[in-house]
């Protein structure tokens, strides 16, 4: 590759496209990165990072809520959004900082400024520069999509949503999938009056049908008001306020509208279609399982090629991606029993197969469920549960499908998700010593076998 000016440029400095060009780095190849906003991208930057960082802040108020059925009394808490925003701030520049030391320390020559793709080799940046590279490889990510009714152009994304310059006392947050749920629980946490639209008959699409009804109980108890199979016809700017119309009618004057109706790959303007690198319909960029495009020199990993949008796969096809071309390793991630975590208040952490998916697969399967109050709220006096469920093949006994739905689901996923990866049986599970007192012994306790009243 030494004919081009670099082996390997990326266009995107997110987690996808940091690991990427860190261990191609140190394979020896010659690296160059470009980031038109902030390096770290949508997780470090106004993704998953900021949110879970909100998430705690909104938890507070439950436990100053709770102390007081521990002994303790606790003065009247006040909250201020601007010192919260601040601080997600500070520690959003603080990993942003450290992601860039570490590019720099594997020999990365950063370019903080958009780059376009010019052709098969060649990439612009915005000061005109042109770059070529025995290798390209796109990680732009994905960007929320806009609505397209009136007065779309009133509405707010997550990106906004942690920066607003006031705190608002009313929201309506329009969607049913994860980042909706979320800001949902958050804002309800913070004492915002919420109200949640989505078009769905339930939240969640594609997650087990019994953790789709927990998340939908536990958002109400918090005090969100759901309203589903409805749509916002219209937003109007009215009285300073923001008056929005539901398709069936509903009127709502609140101070923002968040939308949360999903992402798209981030193609548009690329420059892609200076080259023949093929997009499905929706504009993600088609690649084989080696991240590998129709034209050769180009790779694409993360968001963009709308695969599995977690920023740990993203990480994993990145670091594939070069142990393959300049490692010299051929590495393809297995996308199977992948854990995924909903920080909702309850929290959801999931991996495997859904009850139904594993019926349609299996045929027959055993169920295993629990529903139970956590130890905690039998002093607290707090109205929470835990749902846990295993979803076992009948003719193997092997565990297919995990799901919890309570505080802590998430650390509990990640090391259930160890087992299930592993191809565990019920029997293993039940072979496991409990550790008490906790939520998770309920996991390998679980003897019965549910059956549907």
């Amino acid at each position: 590759m030494a004919d081009y000016d670099v082996d390997l440029f990326v266009i995107g400095a997110g987690s996808g496209g940091v690991r990427a060009a860190r261990i191609a780095a140190g394979y020896g190849a010659r690296v160059a990165i470009a980031e038109e906003y902030r390096i770290g991208g949508t997780c470090v930057v106004r993704g998953c990072v900021p949110k879970k960082l909100y998430v705690y802040a909104s938890r507070f108020a439950d436990e100053f809520e709770d102390a007081a059925g521990f002994g303790w009394s606790v003065p009247e808490p006040t909250f201020s959004w601007e010192r919260l925003v601040a601080a997600k701030e500070a520690e959003v520049t603080r990993l942003s900082g450290i992601y860039e030391a570490n590019l720099l320390k594997a020999g990365v020559a950063i370019h903080k400024q958009r780059a376009v793709v010019t052709g098969d080799h060649a990439v612009r940046l915005a000061d005109g520069t042109e770059v070529t590279a025995g290798v390209i490889l796109i990680a732009a990510g994905g960007g929320a999509t806009r609505g397209d009714f009136p007065g779309a152009e009133l509405t707010i994304s997550s990106s906004e949503a942690f920066d607003l310059p006031e705190f608002p006392r009313r929201i309506v947050v329009n969607g049913g999938g994860y980042i909706a749920i979320e800001f949902a629980g958050i804002f309800a946490g913070l004492g915002v009056d919420v109200t949640l639209i989505h078009r769905g008959d339930k939240l969640l699409r594609g997650f087990d049908e019994d953790v789709r009804d927990e998340v939908a109980e536990g958002l109400k108890k918090r005090g969100v008001t759901l309203l589903l199979e409805d749509e916002i016809a219209e937003v109007a700017a009215v009285d300073g306020a923001k008056r929005v119309t539901t398709k069936a009618g509903v009127t709502l004057d609140v101070d923002q509208v968040m939308l949360a109706i999903g992402r798209a790959p981030l193609t548009v303007d690329l420059g892609l279609d200076a080259t023949r690198v093929m997009r499905d319909r929706h504009g993600a960029i088609m690649v084989d399982a080696s991240s590998c495009t129709n034209v050769p020199s180009i790779y694409a990993v993360g968001d963009v090629t709308d695969r599995l949008n977690l920023t740990p796969v993203a990480i994993r096809e990145g670091h594939a991606f070069a142990d393959t071309v300049f490692g010299h390793k051929p590495t393809a991630v297995d996308y199977t029993n992948v854990a995924t975590a909903v920080f909702a208040t309850p929290e959801v952490g999931v991996v495997g197969l859904t009850e139904a998916q594993a019926r349609e697969k299996f045929g027959e399967v055993d169920i295993y469920k629990t529903r139970f109050r956590a130890m905690k709220a039998t002093l607290s006096g707090r109205d929470e549960k835990v749902l846990m469920k295993i979803v076992v093949d009948a003719a193997t006994d092997r565990v297919l499908g995990v799901h919890v739905v309570g505080e802590a689901a998430a650390e509990m996923i990640q090391l259930a998700a160890v087992a299930v990866k592993m191809g565990a049986t019920k029997a293993d599970f039940d072979d496991t010593v409990a550790l008490h007192p906790s939520a998770a012994e309920e996991l390998v306790t679980l003897r019965t076998k549910w059956t549907p009243s």
